[in-house]
């Protein structure tokens, strides 16, 4: 990749922009890891979020970086990466995310980000500077994390429900206020383990392109550590509008339902970032808890909202990726 002549000014604003993305990461996707645990009345709010924060810095000791490397090296060609495609791909997906989030629509911020990387790529050099297998791994897991989320929840459902036949609703309902605050810990871990990471890869894809690192260095302590610290901060502050669309409207849900839905999506949010495959937290736990609903009967999912849903899902690319060229080309013309 041919060094870049950024100014230090310049290269500080956008560092600070991908780590205010990182922020409104957390605080858009805090409805993710604390909805069930809300809804079903096992935490209030408050308590819930703090521990979701906690455990969203805590997972910097449990995951490798690999979810770092694909959105660093594997999704736009390195050569086309400049501070104006990185400015154009953080506006578009922070542009996307505050819309999202003011209608308490439970969208990606991961694709939101890859989006506006490919319409930011795609201004500057055109369809030629994309890395079709890393955006092929990304875009197949917009349909895969959200069916293996369901997947997962239904048959955690199913086995809980085999397993307690014989006890009654209320000795299932105490067990499972406690075995919550494990599921929604682990899914916590999984959630920053996967999504702090973009970031970082975006940071990573930023100073290779301004000679400041190499493809072949280890990423630098700080940005790790500030990446996990921005995310968990957001997550502390909450989208709280979220919530309610996450935690009660898609399905009813109980202690034993929301053990059973974060269950499932650790468990895909692990194998995810194992993998080194960016997913969205957002698609997991949602079709995690259409899994758990559906389990007991069709009827007691809302079909109706998780479509709606299921729209915002595919308008995020496409739309991310439209401001993001916008914002491509009036970057360079200020920075």
């Amino acid at each position: 990749m041919q060094t870049l002549q950024i100014s230090i000014y310049v290269l500080a604003l956008l560092i600070a922009l991908a780590l205010l993305f990182d922020f409104m990461n957390g605080f858009h996707d805090a409805a993710n890891a604390i909805a069930t645990v809300v809804s079903t009345g096992v935490l209030r709010p408050q308590t819930a979020v703090a521990m979701a924060a906690f455990f969203n810095v805590v997972a910097i000791f449990f995951f490798q970086l690999k979810v770092a490397t694909t959105v660093g090296k594997g999704t736009i060609e390195p050569s086309v990466v400049d501070h104006y495609v990185v400015f154009g791909a953080l506006v578009g997906a922070i542009f996307w995310n505050v819309v999202t989030w003011y209608y308490g629509i439970p969208s990606s911020s991961s694709h939101a980000l890859i989006g506006g990387l490919v319409g930011a790529a795609v201004a500057k050099a055109g369809t030629g500077s994309l890395i079709s297998s890393g955006l092929i791994k990304t875009i197949s897991f917009i349909i895969l994390s959200p069916l293996l989320g369901f997947v997962f929840g239904s048959i955690m459902m199913v086995l809980v429900s085999w397993i307690f036949i014989r006890s009654t609703p209320r000795r299932v309902d105490k067990w499972f206020r406690r075995m919550q605050l494990v599921s929604a810990s682990m899914y916590s871990l999984g959630h920053g383990g996967n999504d702090a990471q973009k970031t970082m890869g975006i940071i990573w894809m930023l100073l290779i392109a301004a000679g400041h690192s190499t493809a072949e260095e280890h990423l630098p302590w700080w940005v790790i550590i500030s990446c996990y610290a921005a995310i968990g901060l957001g997550t502390l502050f909450g989208g709280w509008r979220i919530v309610k669309t996450m935690g009660q409207k898609i399905t009813k849900l109980k202690p034993v339902g929301g053990f059973c839905a974060e269950t499932g999506g650790a468990i895909t949010l692990f194998l995810a970032t194992a993998l080194g495959i960016p997913v969205s937290t957002t698609h997991t736990i949602t079709g995690a808890i259409v899994g758990v609903g559906s389990s007991r009967k069709m009827s007691a999912v809302r079909w109706g909202i998780a479509g709606n849903i299921v729209w915002a899902w595919v308008l995020t690319i496409p739309a991310s990726a439209f401001v993001a060229a916008i914002a491509w080309w009036i970057g360079t013309k200020i920075l």
